[in-house]
């Protein structure tokens, strides 16, 4: 009998652990969630106290299985989920399966933690090092119900909206469609940010710059700011002209010269959305890549002798708090590699969010001494580019802060053709000691003050010192609306705004493109045509649930449920309430809607009647007005409608469309290429890397990444798109074909082994067959349904599609048992809802 058995979600994250703890545990991992709720029902008792009815997830029945069996032979069982609320959901779920192969003596739960057999503990660690390791074995806990309950309440939340919005747009819109408590808030901003860009009106102004000389070189630009002391405006051409000619015979006279050092302090090491944001512009990684990335750094990676180490602290944190030994290990490597003068008297401190959850670190290495060029040989490409960012972060943020001398100079320009004394300013820096800017400087969204006045070098000047005015240059300026969301920016906007939390921004960015409600254009988010239909029949109809400070505030409640300061169902029955409010508003204001569609002016090429623009599965189309599905004699003339965008004018193309396009595995160029199946984006780094994305009709089909881990080989798992269509298949190919069989959860009629699932013939045809095809031949062009056939007792009734509409019918042909089928769920609102978190 084994000494323990420990149970972690990744094989990457097993194989570190497994070396630190020895021969007397087995680690094994259970390739994430275990258990969820149903796809094919709601699964939750809404009536019952919002009781759930969680399953074993399909297509997991044999990983369960495994761990029952080593679980029956262990004296101990430790589950090392992650240490957040999805990983000790994982654990509590686990516990659940596990149980009833070990002792039916339970311990008693205090307040807060989970009953659960002695045998089965929770340990916690934030960084996977031997040390970390082994300190939370000798001291593990029980299951912290706190933080099971918060996950359970945002799990059910995004299910109740999921579920029950989603098939109003599948009615009102087009089958297919999904709505989310959180992605639709995130559209919401982008469409309202194109909206607002689309809105704003250009508004001229002038600026004069004057070239300026001293006695001594060199000469410096400053610029007009007003009359006197009065700061004012130039609005137009004719105003610019006539201060123009005014200062061309001016006298030029130093006001002041204010001269200060300035002092510029290290940001503090990463949180989770700080990472993805510094990634996304210095690195150009999608929020995506770059936390794929930064878990197999978490997890381990094999470093020759030393084996596998796992190279930062857990990713998923909000926190800047530093362990003291780490703070002192820094301290040691800053004091030795760059001097005393770099190094602050005493640490470094910074400022929690008031939200944050302090139990966790800030992202740094877990040894400061394996500097990035040292592992830079084990790791690939893109882990060595995280892997540096985040060490030099944390190396910066104990490091002094950077000094300029920051130098200011007023300066009058007295008329002589009038009494006005024009006042200009120039305003220089330069930099005195570098400080933390030695190792990292963080980055901006844009160009700020400081870039421009270390620009600025300026000559000795004082009070009273003539200049000499040697050109003027005026200047015609036009005010800029606001930029369009990017990653980086759509994640501070989303943290600012307390909507998510950060470590679940990759998964709502991802969502908003699956769903092909936005694209992005040169690296910038534009609101798809469906995007903004959606988003304007969810936000009117459902003002509550989609209200942005509203969801700001069911995260706060989230947070409290964490904290003990509030039951996950007093929370869910104050929401169901908005809910039900807002839902009853919905479908009584929609009930006489009809389906979606935009009146145009284009004509029938058939009837002559008015074409309108509807919604399809491929986006939209034109499509005759006079079509009445339940009327077979009415038109159903449609055409392709060429433009699935919204209408770019020609400085929207500058901003996206002429700009480059990044790959989002390695950050270098994309190019276009092509290919037998027509053009296509390619990285220029093949190939090293093999990134391509499809042009298919000018849409964007990329590769999709998820944090669902490969069963045969611990990597990512992708969606990806292919001849016949969309596809789940390991990111490691060609190294790993492992492809994804999507199960229906119904047992092979035929064999009574096999599990049903869907599959996709050549020609693009759905039909379902068992998994242990070739062994077994059964298939079914039409969807099988675990239901005995009441009428002649066939294994299974199959779904149909007729044009009266879809019906439940038995597949015997001597059996004419049919019955109309029910108002379908969302199934892509329970993959747009489900736990994200697995690794």
């Amino acid at each position: 009998m084994s000494k323990g058995l420990v149970i972690v979600e990744s094989p990457g994250k097993a194989k570190t652990i497994q070396k630190y703890l020895g021969k007397g545990f087995t680690v094994e991992a259970s390739l994430g969630h275990v258990k969820d709720l149903p796809k094919s029902t709601l699964g939750v008792d809404i009536a019952n106290d919002f009781d759930t009815d969680y399953i074993v997830i399909p297509g997991k029945e044999k990983v369960v299985a495994k761990l029952k069996k080593l679980a029956a032979s262990a004296d101990s069982i430790y589950l090392a989920p992650d240490p957040d609320r999805e990983g000790e959901a994982i654990a509590a779920h686990l516990a659940d399966e596990l149980d009833e192969n070990g002792s039916k003596k339970k311990k008693k739960a205090k307040k807060g933690e989970r009953e659960a057999p002695p045998r089965i503990q929770r340990v916690t660690f934030n960084e996977i090092t031997k040390r970390a390791v082994q300190a939370a074995f000798e001291h593990p806990r029980a299951i912290d119900q706190n933080l099971v309950d918060a996950q359970q309440a945002r799990r059910v939340l995004d299910r109740l909206v999921g579920y029950q919005v989603s098939p109003l747009l599948w009615d009102k819109v087009r089958r297919g469609l999904s709505a989310g408590r959180v992605q639709t808030v995130a559209l919401r901003l982008i469409v309202e940010r194109e909206r607002e860009i689309k809105a704003f009106e250009k508004k001229e102004y002038w600026t004069i710059d004057a070239h300026l000389a001293a006695s001594k070189p060199p000469a410096f630009d400053a610029r007009f700011l007003g009359k006197g002391e009065e700061k004012i405006e130039i609005p137009n051409g004719e105003e610019a002209e006539k201060i123009r000619a005014a200062l061309e015979t001016a006298d030029w006279i130093v006001r002041s010269v204010d001269k200060k050092e300035r002092r510029r302090n290290a940001a503090p090491p990463f949180t989770t959305s700080k990472l993805q944001q510094d990634s996304s512009r210095k690195l150009r990684f999608s929020v995506k890549r770059t936390m794929m990335i930064a878990q197999r750094l978490y997890e381990g990676v094999d470093l020759g002798e030393e084996g596998s180490i796992g190279l930062i602290t857990y990713m998923r944190t909000d926190s800047v708090r530093v362990a003291p030994e780490a703070i002192t290990e820094v301290r040691e490597y800053v004091g030795k590699e760059y001097g005393q003068t770099y190094l602050p008297e005493q640490p470094n401190t910074y400022k929690e969010k008031k939200d944050a959850q302090g139990a966790h670190e800030a992202i740094r290495p877990t040894s400061v001494m394996r500097h990035p060029d040292q592992v830079k040989q084990y790791l690939k490409e893109d882990e060595y580019k995280v892997y540096k960012l985040i060490w030099q972060r944390f190396v910066a943020s104990q490091i002094n802060p950077a000094v300029f001398d920051q130098t200011t100079v007023d300066i009058d320009a007295k008329a002589k053709t009038n009494s006005d004394v024009y006042w200009f300013r120039v305003t220089g820096s330069v930099l005195k000691f570098d400080g933390f800017l030695k190792v990292y400087e963080e980055s901006k969204d844009s160009k700020d003050d400081e870039d421009e006045e270390l620009k600025h070098k300026l000559p000795a000047l004082e009070a009273g010192q003539k200049l000499t005015l040697k050109a003027l240059k005026p200047e015609q300026h036009f005010t800029e609306p606001p930029p369009r969301y990017n990653e980086a920016s759509l994640v501070k906007e989303l943290e600012e705004r307390g909507i998510g939390r950060p470590s679940t921004y990759a998964a709502i960015l991802s969502t908003i493109q699956e769903r092909q409600y936005v694209q992005k254009l040169g690296g910038k988010f534009v609101p798809t045509e469906i995007g903004l239909v959606v988003t304007d029949l969810l936000v009117e109809n459902f003002r509550d649930i989609f209200d942005v400070q509203y969801t700001a505030r069911l995260e706060e409640e989230l947070d409290e449920i964490e904290e003990g300061k509030e039951k996950w169902t007093d929370a869910l029955g104050d929401f169901y309430k908005k809910f039900q409010k807002d839902l009853k508003y919905a479908e009584k204001h929609m009930e006489n809607i009809k389906r979606m569609e935009k009146p145009t002016d284009e004509k029938c090429e058939r009837c002559g009647a008015p074409l309108v623009i509807k919604w399809g599965k491929h986006g939209s189309f034109y499509a005759c007005s006079t079509y009445d599905k339940d009327d077979p004699n009415t038109c159903t003339f449609t055409k392709e409608n060429p433009i699935n965008l919204p209408d770019l004018d020609s400085a929207d193309m500058q901003e996206t469309g002429a700009a480059e396009e990044y790959c989002e595995n390695c950050g270098r160029v994309m190019v276009l290429k092509r290919g037998r199946f027509g053009q296509f984006m390619a990285c220029t780094g093949y190939p090293d890397c093999k990134t391509t994305r499809r042009l298919d009709q000018g849409k964007k089909v990329p590769d999709i990444p998820l944090d669902e881990l490969c069963p045969k080989c611990g990597r990512n798992m992708m969606i990806r798109h292919g001849r016949f269509g969309e596809f789940t298949a390991c990111s490691g190919y060609p190294d790993c074909k492992y492809v994804k069989q999507n199960f229906i959860g119904v047992k092979c009629p035929e064999c009574k082994d096999g599990e049903l699932v869907e599959k996709r013939a050549r020609k693009g045809n759905t039909f379902y067959g068992c998994s242990n095809y070739p062994k077994c031949k059964f298939t079914s062009a039409n969807k099988p349904i675990a239901e005995k056939c009441p009428k002649c007792g066939s294994e299974y009734l199959v779904e149909k599609n007729l044009k009266a509409g879809p019906v439940i019918a038995c597949p015997n042909k001597e059996c004419e048992y049919e019955r109309p089928a029910p108002s379908p769920l969302p199934e892509s609102a329970a993959s747009a809802s489900a736990p994200s978190h697995s690794a």
